[in-house]
């Protein structure tokens, strides 16, 4: 369920009653009110009806065949597609232990027959408003969900909904991560020799296999950067792992990309993938504005990874001293140590060995 869907339709409301001049009045005069009404003459019945299509609200008669009021209102309120729809038991039976037995099974309000109509829609109109601003928070939970999905993998997105005032907000703090860059070699000369429509979707084409893999690796997305991108391992979430995962992820970005060229065919053969890796200490946070902000990394870190994505050629893994010593069972070679453009010190690189 979508806000617009919140905001525009009207509410529905399920009549449970085995006494069918109660249903049609409850129908008549809900409907009046500008409710859409669905009846049902037995607590099975009813129950089939709500998980086919939930309603807003249930009105449900006690004593009724095959499955009663309470067991009814049991079935709904253990559902997972029901358990929040507010129940109304409505009953002839006026007494404390009825009510007790109604609100045991996760009743909402309790209506003794007779009853006056007007109280009974104002009832039903307070649970529905309830249950609106409830439908409201899971729809906005959705779409931050739907965005978070967009940059996480889906087990860091659920860390960050159990801590969202911690995940979510302006700052950073030192952490241990291991950062990739990638770029695709070849593509300016791509890009001169075909439309802007075939460039737009073949990058697409091209973003939409390598990120999955960030995903897959149980990576952060960062950013993408014209025909490359920029992604990161061991925040939000940190683990033993994250360089490994890291390295895992840039193979099989090689291998998917070289893949990918091969099913396409001449359009892409001069295309390649250039990746560049580095392992340290960075600030990791949220940085920007309120209004405006971005989970990124900051740091040296960062500016080593780029560096040795720069000077790694088509189909190539280029990762630091600090990178291989955390991974295990890697086929590598080592490189002479290497001067950076813009960093003061030389460092120690490999050539990350893997069957093409």
């Amino acid at each position: 369920m979508d806000l617009t869907e919140i905001f525009d339709r009207p509410a529905s409301i399920l009549v449970a009653d085995d006494d069918w001049l109660n249903r049609d009045m409850l129908k008549t005069y809900l409907t009046k009110a500008g409710y859409e009404v669905v009846t049902a003459s037995d607590g099975q019945t009813a129950l089939e009806l709500a998980l086919q299509s939930p309603p807003d609200l249930a009105l449900v008669d006690v004593q009724m065949p095959r499955m009663n009021g309470l067991e009814l209102c049991a079935a709904l309120k253990s559902s997972p597609g029901t358990r929040f729809v507010p129940v109304v038991m409505v009953t002839a039976l006026d007494s404390e232990e009825e009510e007790l037995k109604a609100i045991e099974v996760g009743a909402d309000d309790f209506i003794i027959k007779p009853y006056r109509s007007l109280v009974l829609l104002t009832r039903v109109r307070s649970l529905l408003r309830i249950k609106r601003l409830h439908d409201e928070i899971e729809a906005y939970n959705r779409l931050l969900r739907q965005v978070l999905d967009r940059f996480l993998a889906e087990d860091v997105t659920d860390v960050i909904l159990t801590d969202p005032e911690r995940y979510l907000q302006l700052g950073g703090e030192l952490r241990p991560v291991t950062v990739l860059f990638a770029d695709i070699r070849g593509f300016s000369r791509f890009t001169e020799l075909h439309t802007a429509p075939q460039v737009i979707e073949t990058l697409n084409r091209i973003f939409e296999v390598l990120s999955q893999v960030v995903f897959t690796h149980r990576g952060t997305f960062d950013k993408y950067l014209g025909d490359g991108f920029m992604a990161f391992y061991g925040a939000p979430v940190a683990g033993e792992d994250d360089a490994q995962r890291a390295v895992d992820s840039a193979i099989e970005m090689q291998h998917r990309f070289q893949d990918l060229c091969e099913e396409t065919g001449e359009d892409l053969v001069d295309l390649g993938l250039g990746i560049g890796l580095h392992t340290g200490e960075a600030v990791v946070g949220n940085i920007g504005s309120e209004r405006v902000m971005d989970y990124t990394v900051v740091g040296y870190v960062v500016n080593v990874a780029k560096r040795l994505q720069e000077i790694a050629k088509g189909c190539q893994i280029l990762m630091s001293e600090d990178t291989f010593k955390q991974v295990k069972d890697l086929e590598a070679e080592k490189l002479d140590d290497l001067q950076l453009l813009h960093l003061k010190e030389p460092i120690t690189a490999y050539l990350v060995e893997f069957n093409s």
